[in-house]
């Protein structure tokens, strides 16, 4: 293709690095980001309400939907790494990795999924203890407590990562094996052909950078109130809008400073030195926390994750009007496919040279164990001080959800000094966040380049760290408003993921079938 530029040395081949030009999809998106945040900020409830009587209509409707389809990427995500599919590689045959498994790891949750773990290991199980989920268990009991970390572990396990491995796998596939940009649209090529590059292919990567856009300024929001919420527990700064402000201009500049220096330099030094943090703040937990309790929680909480796996993802509740399915489950499985975009690409992006099956593995079952592991750490420990020790996070964090982890730590030794590391946890995931999606919805409006323009890159960051102050400014509702938007308009991208795996297999039969003849020739050229 045209736009290809070949690199003659090996690990430097080039897979569309050529800089581009920004497309349509750029100057759409950015003016449709840019009204719906005018809308945001004039009238805030409006959009609220518009945006949750949309998303009541999605639960509604399409609950059981999202029920079956989310389960059904797991099942297709653990064949291909268990079949014959598990050998095809993310590239071609002589490409070897581009990082370090450590380094690859490490940026995976750089994607913006760590920014989940910290914000929500904590206070997700305590929102659920008081609040479970309707199978027949009572609130604020030790049945409750063990509900809570099951489902917990539920919405950031297996399900997600099987979204994010979904498109992650087709992106780096038809980028480093067919040589196509690093669009949505490319992984259609098998179904529509060269309406790819039409303006089928435009209105699919429009959406998917609205998604992205859209759901990844939520996260700034978000992760701007749990650092405002750290720093005010830990010092006399108030958890107000100006700090919170202040925050998003500081962490702005600095994921600009990142995004500078590119991929390798920029995101991969962050998510090394995020990921040596993380462990140390894991591991302080376990020691200086319950340890004992700690690790049979974690075995417990393991043990019912696998046990109720099947229930968990195929329970609904016909016969009584509870919402909490609703409010809980099916709104996860929504936002985690408004990530997908994002995260997916991302992923793509680090992963050229790896097998499908080493790409499962590492996408799929790593950060699932982590999942598990942080959830049962955290959670479990704030659930011991709920119910067995002084208590009185549970209440806390229903207030201020934002200030869980904090208020968890604050009961353990040398609260101040761990507190401190969870800020910086969380600003260093806020920065390789940002950097991720400014880097990622710049591939995306630039034709599918894997260098996009830095003004590019700079425009989204600010477009995106902007949205996200006006809604925090514009008061109630409109952070919330803007993280259901997101969540709708993730409906229809699931139907697009659906297409892209009856596209990639396509692909991943046609590419077996020519490899095993290949193979069998050069068996016989040697015998």
């Amino acid at each position: 293709m045209n736009c290809i530029l070949r690199r003659k040395t090996m690990n430097e081949e080039s897979y569309q690095y050529r800089t581009k030009k920004p497309s349509i999809v750029f100057y759409c998106s950015a003016v449709i980001v840019s009204l719906f945040v005018l809308w945001g900020a004039i009238t805030p409830s409006s959009l609220y309400e518009a945006t949750a009587e949309a998303l009541d209509w999605m639960i509604h409707h399409f609950g059981w939907f999202y029920m079956l389809v989310t389960l059904s990427f797991v099942v297709f995500v653990i064949g291909l790494a268990a079949g014959p599919y598990g050998r095809l590689k993310l590239g071609k045959p002589d490409d070897l990795p581009e990082y370090t498994w450590f380094s690859w790891i490490g940026m995976l949750f750089a994607a913006g999924v760590g920014v989940g773990f910290v914000f929500w290991g904590v206070a997700e199980p305590l929102l659920y203890f008081g609040d479970p989920p309707p199978i027949g268990v009572e609130a604020n009991t030790t049945e409750a407590a063990l509900a809570s970390l099951r489902y917990s572990v539920f919405h950031w396990a297996l399900h997600p990562w099987a979204i994010f491995s979904i498109i992650g796998l087709t992106l780096a596939y038809v980028q480093y094996k067919k040589d196509q940009p690093a669009l949505i649209s490319s992984a259609f090529y098998p179904l529509i052909g060269e309406k790819a590059n039409g303006k089928t292919g435009q209105a699919i990567n429009f959406l998917a950078v609205i998604t992205t856009a859209i759901g990844v300024a939520t996260t700034f929001g978000l992760s701007a109130l749990q650092i405002s919420g750290g720093l005010s527990y830990l010092t006399n700064i108030p958890n107000n809008a100006t700090t919170q402000m202040v925050i998003i201009g500081i962490v702005t500049i600095l994921f600009m400073i990142s995004a500078a220096r590119g991929v390798n330099k920029g995101i991969k030094i962050l998510s090394n030195t995020n990921l040596v943090v993380a462990v140390l703040l894991f591991t302080f937990v376990i020691v200086v926390g319950p340890t004992i309790f700690i690790l049979e929680n974690t075995v417990t909480t393991l043990g019912g994750y696998v046990s109720n796996l099947i229930p968990m993802s195929l329970t609904l509740t016909p016969f009584s009007d509870s919402d909490w399915l609703g409010r809980n489950t099916i709104f996860f499985w929504a936002w985690h496919v408004s990530w997908a975009p994002f995260v997916g690409l991302f992923i793509a992006r680090i992963s050229r040279g790896r097998t499908i099956r080493e790409f499962i593995a590492g996408v799929l079952v790593v950060p699932s164990l982590v999942a598990i592991l942080w959830f049962s750490v955290f959670g479990g420990t704030a659930l011991n001080i709920e119910m067995i020790q002084s208590g009185g996070i549970a209440e806390l964090v229903n207030n201020e959800v934002e200030v869980a982890l904090f208020a968890m730590l604050a009961e353990l030794p040398l609260h101040t000094v761990t507190s401190t590391l969870a800020v910086l946890l969380v600003i260093i995931f806020f920065i390789t966040s940002a950097d991720s999606a400014s880097y990622v919805l710049g591939v995306m409006s630039s034709k599918g380049s894997l260098s996009p323009k830095r003004w590019v890159k700079f425009v989204w960051g600010i477009l995106i760290a902007g949205t996200a102050s006006v809604l925090l400014l514009s008061g109630e509702g409109g952070l919330d408003a803007l993280q259901t938007a997101s969540i709708v308009v993730a409906l229809p991208f699931t139907v697009i993921m659906i297409l892209m795996i009856i596209s990639v297999l396509f692909m991943f039969s046609n590419d077996l079938y020519v490899q095993g003849r290949q193979e069998k020739k050069e068996n016989n050229t040697k015998e």
